[in-house]
């Protein structure tokens, strides 16, 4: 009997469905948040370093991949915990970050070299770590599995699982991005770094130590690229000494598409990566997420060429 004739209208054939598919876009989504909130890390440093030298540090990637293995070293063969194995990658990594901006580009800086000197250099680095670290006595060239150091628990929450590593992942950038926030903002050194980003020679004459303000923001963006290896490691189980290319060219993509030189601009583009990449893999195919992603970064730059958070500064000629 049709509806409105005493019948009941058709049942749905799957009634289900349709909060099937919100459950998957919303277990997508917390994939995407959690790739990105690891591109997140990466981008800072270059937005930072760019924000106050005006330098594309190629070689950040590759600090990446440092904080990811000595990480797995930490827990994995020196036998300390992993809560203590992530600081140690960190200040490790922020000490190779000094000593690779105090050795091949300070010298650049102060001979007054090109900027294209400088990225040759960067570029140079960035070979030189990746082969060097895939010596057999060092890292390796192969793959490395990385074991969990705590179990990955998964919880449902109103049909969507969350797993540990995801919480562990997304509470561990808040807070490493809240400790960034009040180093920039609210300490002597945080200052000194945004009057060096305006104006070096000003920041100079009032009596501002510039290299040790370079030195200092090197570090500081390695240790938050140490971290986000470590993640990447816990995530993903799986690292080699070649593992920051790709994760450094989105990071380095996502602090363009947000503003380069903006710390805010840095993680929204570092999100929208990250979503943009899960999405495209779980509702497209994995063949396009980079091509996708990548598109981004060109159909925003057409709108606004200094990026989503990015100022338009006008250069004297």
């Amino acid at each position: 009997m049709a509806p409105g004739q005493g019948g009941k209208p058709p049942a749905l054939a799957n009634p289900s469905l349709g909060g099937q598919f919100n459950v998957k876009l919303a277990e997508q989504l917390l994939n995407g948040l959690q790739l990105g909130f690891v591109y997140a890390l990466i981008a800072l440093g270059y937005t930072m370093v760019y924000g106050i030298i005006r330098l594309i540090n190629f070689a950040h990637g590759d600090v990446f991949m440092i904080g990811a293995f000595l990480f797995f070293f930490g827990f994995n063969v020196w036998g300390l915990p992993w809560w203590l194995a992530l600081p140690l990658s960190m200040v490790l990594s922020a000490a190779i970050g000094m000593a690779i901006e105090r050795l091949a580009y300070r010298p650049l800086r102060e001979r007054g070299a090109p900027r294209i000197a400088a990225l040759i250099t960067a570029i140079g680095v960035s070979l030189f770590i990746e082969y060097f670290t895939s010596l057999k006595f060092v890292f390796s060239a192969n793959f490395r599995v990385v074991p969990r150091p705590f179990e990955d628990t998964r919880f449902v929450i109103g049909g969507l699982g969350i797993s540990t590593v995801q919480i562990f992942v997304i509470a561990t950038v808040l807070v490493l991005l809240a400790i960034l926030q009040f180093i920039v903002y609210r300490t002597k050194i945080g200052k000194a770094m945004r009057a060096v980003s305006v104006d070096q020679d000003a920041a100079r004459l009032m009596g501002v130590n510039v290299d040790q303000v370079i030195s200092f923001t090197f570090g500081l963006g390695s240790a938050l690229a140490a971290a986000a290896g470590c993640l990447f490691a816990l995530a993903y189980s799986q690292i080699s000494p070649f593992m920051g290319i790709m994760p450094g060219l989105k990071a380095f993509t996502a602090a363009v598409l947000g503003g380069i030189g903006s710390i805010p601009g840095a993680v929204l583009g570092a999100l929208i990566m990250g979503e943009a990449e899960v999405l495209t893999a779980g509702y497209l195919t994995s063949n396009y997420r980079d091509a996708i992603a990548m598109s981004l970064l060109i159909v925003v730059l057409l709108f606004r060429p200094a990026g989503l958070l990015g100022k338009a500064i006008r250069e004297k000629v």
